[in-house]
């Protein structure tokens, strides 16, 4: 085992890039002790060289320029921190070809170029190590790679973004509203200022690429499949899933079925006593099911500086003691295969929570159990509270109505819901969500 000191370049110092170099000068004999080797930071390259840092570093060290990062035949892996597409896949190219190893924790570039990316670090006879672009703190790469190597995944069922889960969470079990709790998460750390991605479903998205690649060996594009977020959720949505024994989680669904890809994230309601319902806070989690094995789960923190920050160390310990470039050598995914194709969103089949707010008089709910059973649609259970007040804005007082379906197809409610558009009895908003199978 090598004993010279392992050189590493951190490119980019936002929130991960300061955690790493954290862990990397705080804890200098333990990593050593583990990596077989010390382990020491050469350069530091950021975009703003007069902003604060939070971590102190040697003077000289840090530069604006990745130039002096490819010039350096002493740098062994360079830790590839930053986000976004471009420059992010120009940086990572020219560090493959200037003889780096490279550990990356950026999901969208390897959502779009993973193909690009591994073909060329193949070519060069380089190693690429993601463990950190896809579950935070949890190795489910390694779980996946290795772990199931017996087994054909079937299933991937997972809460793949801590943020979202963050604010579920609040919103379960305190009660609060939304924007409220949002802006907590941004405070702790755990949502950007643009919290889009977090909170539209992306993040989760391409985080579930990354592992249907890696599982099914089927690159799909994110806009190739359904996606939606939590930040249209309601506080009545979340109150009336607990009392059909549900919690509303952002759930990133990939599985096999008939020889097709089924895969989706959005809010989905999930039976309490599930290992994904009871996952709360800024935690994921990750369900496997392996042909052989039968369901395991995977979880860890997901949002925040540190829980990613420990994966990139991980990889980089890997690095160290040769894992990573063994294990690169046999991943199986972004090769050469025969894709699966996917299964239409409109042959989807679940069941479904619906809500509508409908005018308190007769024959209003077998109007819309007409509709539904137009479309086979069948109806599990019905709740109507009592209307609030005796009149409404613009015509006669409105009820919430609540209904669970039995299964159905995607396309059959969609079909339905655009019937039940054109009732002047239902007023918006009209809500529909799954429930998990």
């Amino acid at each position: 085992m090598p004993t010279a000191p392992l050189r590493v370049a951190l490119i980019g110092m936002g929130t991960v890039g300061t955690g790493v170099a954290r862990i990397l000068t705080a804890q200098v004999e333990r990593i050593a002790r583990r990596a077989g080797r010390p382990i020491e930071i050469r350069r530091v390259v950021v975009q703003h060289l007069e902003k604060p840092r939070g971590v102190t570093l040697p003077e000289g060290m840090i530069t604006d320029s990745p130039e002096a990062v490819y010039a350096d035949k002493e740098i062994d892996v360079a830790l590839h921190l930053v986000g976004g597409q471009e420059p992010a896949r120009t940086i990572m190219l020219r560090l493959l070809e200037s003889g780096k190893e490279v550990v990356t924790a950026n999901k969208a570039l390897l959502c779009e170029h993973g193909d690009e990316v591994f073909r060329r670090a193949r070519e060069l006879g380089r190693t690429v190590a993601f463990e950190a672009a896809v579950a935070g703190g949890i190795p489910i790469i390694a779980a996946i790679g290795q772990s199931m190597a017996g087994n054909q995944v079937t299933s991937i069922q997972a809460i793949l973004n801590g943020t979202s889960n963050f604010i579920l969470t609040e919103m379960h079990e305190k009660g609060r509203p939304y924007a409220d709790v949002l802006a907590e998460a941004q405070r702790l750390g755990y949502a950007e200022a643009d919290p889009t991605l977090d909170v539209d479903g992306t993040d989760a998205a391409q985080k579930l690429v990354l592992l249907s690649q890696l599982a099914f060996g089927t690159k799909v594009p994110v806009l190739a499949f359904q996606r939606s977020g939590i930040d249209k959720l309601e506080l009545a949505d979340l109150r009336n899933a607990a009392g059909f024994g549900y919690r509303v989680k952002l759930l990133a669904t990939a599985r096999l079925v008939g020889g097709q890809l089924e895969m989706h994230v959005q809010p989905t309601l999930i039976k309490l006593d599930e290992p994904l319902a009871k996952t709360s806070g800024a935690f994921n989690m990750v369900e496997l099911t392996g042909d052989a094995v039968g369901r395991l789960w995977y979880s860890g923190a997901g949002a925040g500086e540190m829980p990613t920050a420990s994966a990139v160390v991980a990889d980089l310990i890997d690095m160290a003691v040769g894992r990573a470039q063994l294990t690169f050598t046999r991943l199986d995914i972004w090769r050469e295969h025969s894709p699966l194709p996917l299964l239409p969103a409109t042959d989807v089949r679940r069941r479904f929570y619906l809500r509508y707010n409908v005018e308190d008089r007769p024959h209003v709910l077998a109007d819309i159990a007409d509709i539904l059973g137009r479309h086979n649609i069948s109806i599990a259970s019905v709740i109507q509270k009592e209307a609030e007040s005796a009149t409404s804005p613009g015509g006669p007082p409105t009820v919430p109505l609540v209904i669970m379906t039995h299964e159905s197809t995607e396309g059959a409610m969609r079909d339905a819901d655009a019937e039940l558009a054109q009732l002047k009895s239902i007023r918006p908003p009209r809500v529909r969500i799954p429930v998990a199978s």
